[in-house]
């Protein structure tokens, strides 16, 4: 793949039915916020829907192999089942096929060395991918945790800077956004409680709540708690932050161009 065609980004979807207020005579669908995918595009990444495929992993290898990146959207809760744990009543909405998906496809691209860049659910992804564990519940887990669950179903609008947040300095998330401090949206009741391994904790919230993480390797392995795809119009740095991602899919492409199952050739 020439170092000039733009990266191809995979985007994970979400079962239809694993939504609030779907009715159950739909259709059986995978579904994703089209906000990921104008993001994405926006910085130079051709994106790609992937299927669900949870029980194909030898189509879903063929999909994998066919991208210069993978982005892990926010949505549902992860299933406690996948860290070891049994499930909390507070626990929300679950998607085992999703899981099960991006699961694999996190851990084929730490493998690798493919980047991935995680969103809100995405960046909890990274960690049980990692062999790391949530907190199921925050407000009920532990009670010392500021509010995080600013959802726009409680009258939030998806821009609302909930908090701050402090940014390790020196790492991927400090040179791209520029900053040590920066004000988020905050749409989640989940969070990480043990950080998986080979993980560093490149931001936190005021209350200690880890907020984002990189692996400790060269390859862009970024997650981050928040939204940046709701400012990526609007904030500089926050196109900063995509564009490092697309960047560094660009640059792995050109160097994997030879050893891949390619697009263009």
């Amino acid at each position: 793949m020439s170092s000039l065609k733009r990266p191809v980004i995979g985007l994970t979807t979400q079962t239809l039915h694993s939504i609030d207020g779907i009715p159950p005579g739909l259709p059986s669908s995978w579904v994703m916020n089209q906000r990921y995918f104008l993001a994405a595009t926006m910085v130079g990444a051709v994106p790609w829907m992937i299927p669900l495929l949870d029980d194909d992993l030898l189509t879903l290898r063929e999909i994998y192999e066919r991208l210069d990146g993978i982005l892990i959207p926010g949505g549902v809760d992860i299933s406690p089942l996948e860290y070891g744990e049994a499930v909390r009543k507070e626990c929300g909405n679950l998607d085992p096929a999703r899981d099960r998906v991006e699961l694999q496809l996190v851990r084929w691209a730490i493998e690798d060395g493919k980047p991935v860049f995680g969103l809100c659910r995405g960046l909890q992804v990274i960690n049980v991918a990692s062999g790391g564990t949530l907190w199921q519940d925050l407000a009920s887990q532990n009670p010392a945790f500021n509010k995080h669950d600013f959802f726009p179903t409680a009258g939030f609008e998806r821009d609302h800077l909930a908090h701050e947040v402090d940014i390790v300095p020196d790492t991927k998330l400090s040179r791209l956004l520029e900053s040590t401090r920066s004000p988020v949206n905050s749409m989640h009741h989940q969070g990480i409680k043990q950080l998986g391994q080979r993980l560093v904790a490149s931001a936190t919230a005021d209350d200690g709540l880890i907020e984002a993480v990189e692996g400790d390797g060269e390859a862009f392995l970024v997650g981050v708690q928040w939204h940046p795809e709701v400012f990526e119009m609007a904030d500089p740095h926050t196109r900063h932050l995509f564009g490092g991602f697309i960047r560094a899919a660009m640059d792995w492409s050109t160097a994997n161009s030879t050893s891949r199952v390619g697009v263009g050739g």
